[in-house]
């Protein structure tokens, strides 16, 4: 058995677990980061919109602060974030953009002068101080009041992952690549690293350490249809889960956005909508201004798909042999604009779709996206139910989302969470003396290598691990998509279950060695389909709608009863995951209020 062991274990190489490794490598600390695939092609890469702090410099975002930033986010979550995090999320946010420039992200930068924008398709114009000219410049995105969005082109993901890249590698981060953790490491009270199985040949690590961090990104492809990388297995939340006392919260609470292209439900960014872009119906009719006559395509990314979708119901969607869809036009900005600042979405549009932006239409939808849930944490990052277990970025419920989340204020999370836990993490080490026992290792491995093997043999069947993922789409996505009611989530649990039970019989038609899809699959189905449940039971139990969470059955957002967060664990064998809440926050700097978008009623916390 080999062994390797670090201060710091990242399991995920992007932004979130890069940031967190950079801040313990410069306190002198060793930090090892695992990937999947090479820390440059982490999911991170692929956002583009990006990164809301509260820096006031452009014409559009005069008089912006934290606290406006904070108001927005609260709203944004419909109250269902914990006040505390979000605040500490919307003060470090500005310092987090200015380090991440001194590092060398080539943010846009303020041109003095008069500038032309979009809204609603029509010109406007801004004038910039010539005092501003170089500082960093920002963005519109949905569900805010002023412009914050700090971004390079529509690239932002790809160039601050490059960015945190070079500076790991100059701190003396060690980033090792093609391997994936398959379990965590621990004796029920203090997690001490993880197995850790590479991808080319098979072999198993044990990779120990004083704190272990999840920074795995989402869970989306437990949807068929979603944004989100194939690498976004939830693999992370599966080792957190199966230890049977780390707790994952607010997992009904996922996040659709609304213009993923059809057919490939690759994002095209909010940076679209937030430079001017409208959607059209089969009309070509603009109808976002009917539903939501003061933010119209700029409401929150939970409105704007529920809109969306309202409206291909009524039979105004474009047909289509993948279904119905609607128009995203950008055409009206101009041909430097796309081919500059929203160049991505060009290349997407030309690459995949045959579509010049241009001069024709895109042809979009709602698509899963991103998942407000995920390893329940504190405000320092640190994991219920093991000690030296942490967690950061789209993998973890810090929780400053609650049941939505706005745009742009995800991929400033990996890097501002990023900075404050790992700035805890290393308060951690210092006053923290690890105790490895070498039994506890011992057996995490054996568990391991036995569980291949008995896959490799069919000891319990010979399951299609493939076959089984595909019921588990199908039933999902019927039955806890944008909009959700009891009789389907009932159906949806059902079906679950039996799909679980499948999954418990998955074997290999294969040998099992070496660089091996197959095995990579069937060791992840049965906690893909567990994490399914956790969505879909906890969406059954919360009788209410709030954010991304809309059950038609109960319309209301009930601050009376369901001002909670989720929290699931999973008991050794059980069939069904173990609910219980906590409230949403323990300080209201905020008290729950309207959104000012999104309508609906709202049962107040007296009532």
């Amino acid at each position: 058995m080999r062994i390797i062991q670090s201060d710091v274990l990242s399991v995920g190489a992007g932004l979130a677990g890069e940031r967190v490794a950079i801040e313990a490598a410069e306190n002198g600390f060793s930090a090892i980061c695992l990937s999947i695939v090479p820390a440059r092609r982490s999911h991170s890469s692929a956002a583009q919109g990006g990164m809301q702090a509260a820096l006031g410099n452009s014409a559009m975002g005069e008089g912006d602060s934290p606290d406006v930033h904070f108001a927005d986010t609260v709203k944004g979550s419909d109250w269902g974030c914990d006040q505390e995090v979000a605040r500490l999320f919307c003060d470090g946010a500005p310092i987090a953009m200015r380090q991440m420039a001194f590092w060398g992200v080539p943010w846009n930068r303020v041109v003095p002068g008069e500038q032309t924008y979009y809204k609603g398709g029509k010109p406007f114009t801004a004038f910039e101080k010539p005092e501003n000219e170089g500082l960093i410049h920002s963005r519109n995105f949905g569900g805010t009041a002023k412009w914050r969005t700090c971004y390079t082109s529509d690239g932002t993901g790809h160039c601050v992952l490059f960015t945190l890249d070079n500076r790991a590698a100059q701190v003396g981060v060690t980033v090792v690549d093609k391997v994936e953790a398959i379990a965590l490491i621990h004796d029920g009270e203090t997690c001490m690293g993880a197995v850790v199985r590479c991808l080319k040949t098979g072999e198993l690590t044990a990779y120990l350490a004083k704190a272990t961090l999840i920074a795995t990104g989402g869970f989306g492809r437990i949807y068929r249809e979603s944004t989100n990388a194939v690498i976004c297995d939830g693999g992370g939340l599966i080792a957190a889960l199966d230890t049977g006392v780390v707790s994952l919260g607010n997992m009904e609470a996922v996040q659709f956005h609304p213009t993923g292209i059809v057919p490939t439900d690759i994002l095209v960014t909010e940076g679209c909508r937030g430079d001017g872009g409208t959607l059209l119906d089969k009309n070509e009719y603009r109808f976002m201004p009917d539903y939501e006559p003061d933010k119209a395509e700029l409401a929150s990314r939970d409105v704007v798909s529920r809109r969306m979708t309202e409206h291909m119901r009524k039979g105004l969607g474009v047909p289509s042999p993948y279904g119905d869809h609607l128009w995203l036009d950008i055409r009206h900005l101009g041909e430097q604009h796309i081919r500059t600042k929203l160049r991505e979405v060009d290349e997407i549009c030309q690459s995949f779709l045959g579509v010049d932006p241009v001069h024709q239409l895109i042809p979009v939808r709602p698509t899963q996206h991103y998942s407000m849930g995920g390893v329940r944490t504190n405000k320092d990052g640190a994991a219920y139910g093991l000690k030296g277990l942490f967690s950061a970025g789209e993998s973890a419920c810090w929780d400053m989302h609650g049941f939505n989340r706005l745009g742009g204020n995800s991929l400033a999370e990996t890097v501002v969470a990023g900075m404050i836990v790992g700035a805890k993490i290393v308060e951690f080490l210092k006053g923290t003396e690890s105790v490895i026992k070498s039994g506890v290792v011992r057996d995490a491995v054996s568990a391991q290598e036995a569980r291949i093997a008995g896959l490799v043999a069919g000891v319990n069947g010979r399951e299609n691990p493939y076959a089984v993922k595909n019921a588990m789409h199908d039933a999902i996505m019927k039955g806890a998509g944008i909009f959700r009611n009891g009789q389907d989530l009932e159906v949806c649990v059902a079906d679950l279950q039996e799909i679980l039970a499948r999954s418990r019989k998955v074997g290999l038609r294969s040998s099992g060695q070496g660089a091996n899809p197959e095995l990579t699959m069937a060791l992840k189905i049965e906690g893909m389909v567990k994490l399914a449940l956790c969505v879909a039971y906890g969406a059954l139990k919360r009788t209410e709608s709030r954010g991304a969470h809309t059950r038609e059955d109960y319309p209301e957002r009930n601050d009376r009863d369901w001002l909670t967060r989720t929290l699931a664990t999973w008991a050794d064998g059980a069939d069904l995951p173990t609910l219980a809440y906590e409230p949403a926050t323990h300080t209201f700097e905020l008290p729950p209020g309207d959104r000012g978008y999104g309508g609906g009623k709202i049962i107040a916390r007296d009532e």
